[in-house]
């Protein structure tokens, strides 16, 4: 969904609440942590004005399939939060670089009067999830030996039980 900026009032604030259907989403690659959504994703956004930046809140909410670090079998994750992001135009390309401060990582740059919600609401979903995903806390993952799930039962494989010349110690 593209926002014009144009059309947020000085004053007040423009709301916006859609859904993003399992059907928009399309996983970019083989390493892709969000497969697919289970349900629609349920998004409320307010923007208004400060100053020359815009200031954007929102929420959302939805199921995704996401695959468990730990034994690469994909799971149901619930997922819902809430997000503020302050809106800037870019700076001048004539500056060659330039140093962000503390207060500046809660800041998204825009280039254009235009902005597309759906990529900041796919960016804020990465951002929700965890570093690493388990489908269950006690997951206990693939054998090292021959990569059968764990969680399954058992493997058959034959654990070494160290070198020979060891054993005595």
């Amino acid at each position: 969904m593209i926002i014009d900026l144009r059309t947020i009032p000085q004053e007040g604030a423009r709301a916006f609440q859609f859904s993003i259907d399992k059907d928009c989403w399309r996983p970019k690659g083989v390493n892709e942590w969000v497969m697919d959504l289970i349900t629609p994703f349920i998004v409320n956004v307010k923007i208004f004005r400060t100053g020359d930046k815009y200031v954007l809140d929102g929420d959302f909410e939805g199921s995704i399939q996401v695959m468990c670090d730990r034994c690469l079998e994909y799971y149901q994750r619930d997922v819902k939060t809430d997000f503020r992001l302050f809106l800037v135009q870019s700076p001048d390309k004539e500056k060659a670089e330039i140093e962000l401060l503390e207060e500046d990582m809660d800041v998204d740059f825009i280039r254009d009067q235009e902005i597309d919600l759906d990529e900041i609401i796919q960016e804020q979903l990465y951002l929700s999830l965890p570093i690493k995903s388990l489908c269950m806390e006690e997951c206990l993952g693939l054998c090292p030996t021959c990569g059968h799930n764990l969680n399954d039962g058992a493997c058959r494989c034959i654990k070494e039980q160290g070198h020979p010349d060891l054993s005595k110690l």
